[in-house]
């Protein structure tokens, strides 16, 4: 879409109140000239979410936005591009990621209108990138198939024997259900017990009855009553709860896995200006509401949690205690022996009998 070029009021006040105090020739450096006419954005947001994301900047701004979307690529292709970015903005990926990339020097520090209102949960304490939307991952039980009482009070209890071959599960391609094994897996490894925390995957292991690949085909199999517990994001189960599906949310003793999903300005990028427009525009409060009512995606900002779906701000959870820094240099070995050396393993000593 083709726009004509404007600043918007919003971004012309921040960015006016932001050279208050400079000497003219510091002013004509901050300013940087005007917005440039394009922007390249990769993400990991579904394309419905990128394209009505890059509408409304374009019609705000006038910048022409060109978004790809990389899926689990996302992190090895802004690294492989340091010494030449082809992008201007990283939009979407855990906290992990991006922890896992600031410490490699690929960020722009930002300073941002509206950062100072976030919880420092949901942001860089150096200003290297910050958190739009938050991602509270869930236990959630059928109640045809579980009974209340019977029902997981917390993550310790799956592997309890009553819930043999009662439980399904995302695999770890998932990043939902990489940062859950890994969280899970950390609460183990702060108290120096990691082969604790590796035990208790098996057991894990050993009561989950299968592994999906697809969030689709987890929910029909918890709707069939193939398995009666499972965990999932929150819009996601919100979902298919108001689909019929008589699903119950446990708010786990221990906290539930809460992922923030971020955005930074890649270092060095070729649309500086553009890029620095966009991080003002996507964190805002209308623009993370207006995310939220479109596709149901939880806000970081307390004040767009007041024009969000309802659901979002009536939900109550206690979030895990994890330290996304530890996350960032091992979930990626974490992953690769749970994958190779965890899942499935006990299914495989119970057929072998």
């Amino acid at each position: 879409m083709k726009f004509k070029k404007y600043l918007s009021l919003a971004l012309a006040a921040v960015l006016s109140v932001s050279l208050i105090g400079c000497t003219p020739k510091e002013e004509e450096a901050s300013k940087g000239g005007e917005l440039e006419e394009s922007l390249v954005i990769y993400s990991t947001h579904p394309e419905d979410l990128l394209e009505s994301v890059a509408a409304g900047f374009e019609e705000e701004t006038g910048v022409n936005v060109e978004f790809i979307n990389l899926k689990g690529e996302l992190a090895e292709k802004v690294e492989a591009e340091k010494e030449d970015p082809q992008a201007d903005i990283m939009y979407g990926g855990s906290s992990a990621t991006y922890l896992e990339l600031s410490a490699k020097d690929l960020f722009e520090k930002s300073e941002l209108s509206w950062a100072k209102d976030l919880d420092p949960m949901f942001k860089d304490e150096n200003g290297l990138w910050y958190g739009t939307i938050q991602t509270p991952v869930m236990m959630f039980y059928n109640s045809e198939v579980i009974s209340k009482e019977d029902a997981p009070k917390d993550w310790k209890d799956l592997t309890d024997e009553r819930f043999a071959d009662q439980l399904v599960f995302r695999n770890a391609e998932s990043s939902s259900a990489k940062a859950t094994y890994s969280s899970l897996l950390y609460q183990y490894d702060k108290e120096g017990k990691i082969e604790e925390g590796w035990d208790y995957l098996k057991a894990l292991d050993k009561n989950t009855k299968k592994y999906f690949g697809n969030e689709s085909l987890l929910f029909q199999a918890i709707g069939r009553k193939e398995a009666g517990v499972s965990y999932s994001v929150l819009s996601s189960i919100v979902e298919n709860k108001e689909n019929g599906l008589p699903l119950e949310i446990v708010d786990a003793e221990s906290g539930s896995v809460v992922i923030t999903d971020g955005v930074a300005q890649i270092k060095n990028c070729k649309n500086p200006n553009a890029a620095k427009a966009f991080m003002e525009y996507v964190g805002s409060a209308e623009t993370q509401a207006k995310i939220a009512n479109e596709f149901n995606r939880v806000p970081t900002l307390k004040a767009a949690l007041e024009n969000s779906p309802k659901w979002m701000s009536e939900t109550t959870y206690k979030a895990m205690d994890v330290d996304w820094s530890v996350l960032a240099k091992n979930q990626s070995d974490w992953m690769q022996k749970w994958d190779s050396e965890i899942k499935n393993t006990a299914k495989d000593v119970k057929e072998d009998k």
